[in-house]
């Protein structure tokens, strides 16, 4: 058990151990995502409809707005929301999960990003497609786009960015 829990501590670990440090990185990264998500989609770019989950559980009232609106500001809040959520998953990656330095520190950060904006587009344009064509809730079409970019951004920070 000792050796499990100094694995912990250290970049150095088991795959079984570096994939939930990976998760747990995730989840700290998906924490900042959906705070700042959710208060921009609330009070600054309006993106929840009255029978969104979030909106019931927060017992907040939203603006009400077209398919059209919501589906841009949820683009929009989407990205701001990156920024910051890349950004925290970035530093926790190179300083607790995954061995830097299998590229130089620019192309390294090049990568991070670039597999990042491509998960969150490819999740973006997915929750804007289930919004404006199919009608789906914010919340359910931000769990979608969550679960592609998840799948992308493992596989190709673990093989692709960094030392695995």
């Amino acid at each position: 058990m000792r050796k499990i829990l100094a694995q912990f501590m250290q970049r150095e670990a088991h795959p079984v151990i570096q994939f939930i440090k990976y998760g747990i990185a995730g989840a700290a990264a998906t924490a900042v995502d959906i705070l700042i998500f959710y208060f921009l989609a609330w009070r600054l770019l309006p993106a929840l409809t009255s029978d969104d989950f979030m909106v019931r559980l927060l017992g907040i009232t939203p603006v009400g707005i077209g398919e059209a609106v919501r589906s841009r500001n949820f683009v929009i809040d989407s990205g701001i929301a990156f920024i910051f959520s890349n950004l925290t998953a970035y530093l926790i990656n190179i300083f607790w999960v995954f061995e830097p330095g299998r590229h130089k520190r620019h192309v390294e950060i090049a990568l991070f990003y670039l597999v990042s904006v491509t998960s969150i587009v490819v999740g973006t344009l997915l929750g804007w497609s289930l919004i404006r064509f199919w009608g789906i809730t914010t919340s359910a079409s931000y769990l979608a786009k969550m679960v592609a970019a998840v799948l992308i951004n493992y596989v190709c920070r673990k093989f692709l960015v960094f030392k695995g």
